[in-house]
């Protein structure tokens, strides 16, 4: 029968979050219901709040999750009650043409559970990404649900549910670091040091973080960043080129999502070189290049889409170098906080103050 547990909802745009009771349905064919561990606070759940995603209200938060499966409907053979799992908000559907053509990191009918979560007068709710995971229990597709070591600590594992994995798959499977590469990443916050962990863990030999903020260029030199550049100090550009022998960088990352720092992306990077737009821009933005340097240049000019992963593959990979001591996941988390203090914890990110809070259950 359907459960009633704890959720963190915004009701409405720019409102302060609410936690309250919401009724989690038994799961349907193909659905699970995870019982949630821990989930990681995340910008787009912000974004949610103050309406920039959709007017869908009320939205279920959070989504950077890890818990167990606590039971699973008719037909599927994914996951099992007992299972331990991170939530992805991406469950490939095996039919369309990109996962036929064997490409299922880019499947473009990806879905989520049919049935839908309330408050208790019967509102449905909108889940965050397909997960809503600021809640005691949550209801997903099980393809959303990839099953990894248990003995991953689940403040760590969730994050690779979403920006540490959209970094570091930004760094591996879109832009193809290489053993030698030089590399740099523009923006140091969640996405982008977890970038600079992916460039790390492919064998970069020089990878140089680029931010306005001291803090966070301190951060990212613990995640493996060779050089760091104050772009309020240095002209980004000429200084990645003088610390790539007067070339440019093999593979620039931007991880703002803004055209001026696209543009510095651009030309930080040497003939032939890869720029990787993993930076979500707003929709009003808008570049101009010169055609002719876009063409002289050469090279690969690429959008990261969840850091190309795949979850069933990416995931289990991850957490086992994690718990290998070569992928430091714990160093993501800056605090973790109960449901109750989602409110303070958007302040807190907001404020640059924090790399991720993580709401522990």
């Amino acid at each position: 029968m359907a459960q009633h547990v704890r959720g963190v909802i915004a009701r409405a745009k720019g409102e302060p979050v609410e936690l309250t009771t919401i009724v989690v349905p038994d799961p349907g064919p193909g659905e699970a219901v995870v019982d949630i561990q821990a989930c990681g606070v995340c910008h787009t759940d912000l974004h949610y709040r103050e309406g920039g995603i959709n007017d869908d209200f009320p939205f279920l938060l959070g989504h950077e999750a890890a818990g167990v499966v606590e039971s699973v409907g008719e037909g599927v053979t994914e996951v099992a009650p007992g299972d331990y799992v991170i939530l992805n908000w991406r469950a490939v559907c095996g039919q369309c043409r990109a996962c036929k053509r064997g490409r299922p990191q880019y499947c473009f009918d990806t879905h989520n559970a049919k049935q839908k979560m309330t408050l208790l007068d019967g509102t449905e709710l909108t889940p965050a990404l397909g997960i809503g995971a600021f809640a005691d229990k949550t209801l997903v597709a099980a393809g959303q649900c990839t099953k990894v070591d248990p003995a991953a600590s689940p403040a760590a594992a969730g994050l690779l549910g979403c920006g540490v994995m959209a970094g570091i798959g930004a760094a591996i499977n879109t832009g193809n670091v290489g053993r030698g590469d030089s590399v740099a990443v523009i923006g140091c916050g969640g996405v982008g040091d977890a970038a600079v962990a992916g460039a790390r863990l492919a064998g970069a030999r020089r990878i140089i973080a680029v931010d306005i903020d001291d803090r966070k260029l301190e951060k990212a030199r613990s995640v493996g960043a060779t050089h760091t550049v104050n772009s309020r100090e240095a002209d980004p550009v000429e200084a990645i080129r003088e610390l790539t022998d007067g070339f440019g960088a093999d593979v620039v990352i931007e991880a703002v999502g803004r055209p001026e720092t696209y543009r510095q992306a651009f030309y930080a990077r040497d003939l032939a070189g890869t720029v990787v737009l993993v930076g979500v821009p707003t929709p009003e933005m808008n570049i101009e290049l010169p055609l002719l340097d876009v063409f002289g240049r050469g090279g690969a000019l690429k959008s990261s889409w969840y850091g190309d992963c795949l979850p069933s593959r990416d995931f289990p990979m991850l957490i086992d170098l994690y718990l290998q001591g070569r992928l430091d996941l714990d160093a993501f988390v800056t605090e973790t906080v109960g449901l109750d203090d989602v409110e303070e914890a958007f302040a807190r990110m907001h404020g640059g103050d924090v790399l991720r809070s993580v709401v522990v259950l």
